[in-house]
């Protein structure tokens, strides 16, 4: 990345709701190791935007925002597609104290070179950069 503070997330699967999900952990693996931790609680969140690449943004921001705000960090997560283009993000959750802090935390979603696609042949992509 052009800037030392700066992690590029990349994930790819066969549908929009699994890239997202796809990303979201690749964005924890940056940061946490969660393999074996306990979670302590479940979130759910509704996420809407106008454009898909929008769309991964709000879900990654929506991740940075429970890990500053509340402590938590996703052990397990599920995105869901929505009645309305949105997604139901849901996460399984454990304390930061309870995980092993192996980076540095992320604090914001970039939208330089932000993108989330399917490809001609359909399979999704997308990739974000965030500030660490």
């Amino acid at each position: 990345m052009p800037h030392t503070a700066d992690l590029r997330v990349e994930a790819w699967a066969p549908t929009r709701e699994e890239c997202l999900a796809e990303a979201v952990r690749g964005l924890v693996d940056s940061f946490a190791a969660v393999a074996g931790a306990r979670p302590s609680g479940r979130a759910e969140r509704h996420v809407t935007a106008g454009s898909d690449a929008d769309l991964l943004v709000a879900v990654v921001d929506e991740v940075i925002y429970r890990l500053d705000a509340d402590g938590e960090v996703p052990v397990r997560v599920a995105v869901r597609r929505a009645r309305d283009s949105g997604v139901d993000l849901v996460m399984s959750v454990a304390a930061v104290e309870a995980v092993e802090i192996v980076g540095a935390a992320p604090k914001a979603a970039s939208l330089h070179e932000l993108r989330c696609e399917p490809d001609p042949a359909g399979r999704w992509s997308c990739g974000v950069t965030v500030d660490v």
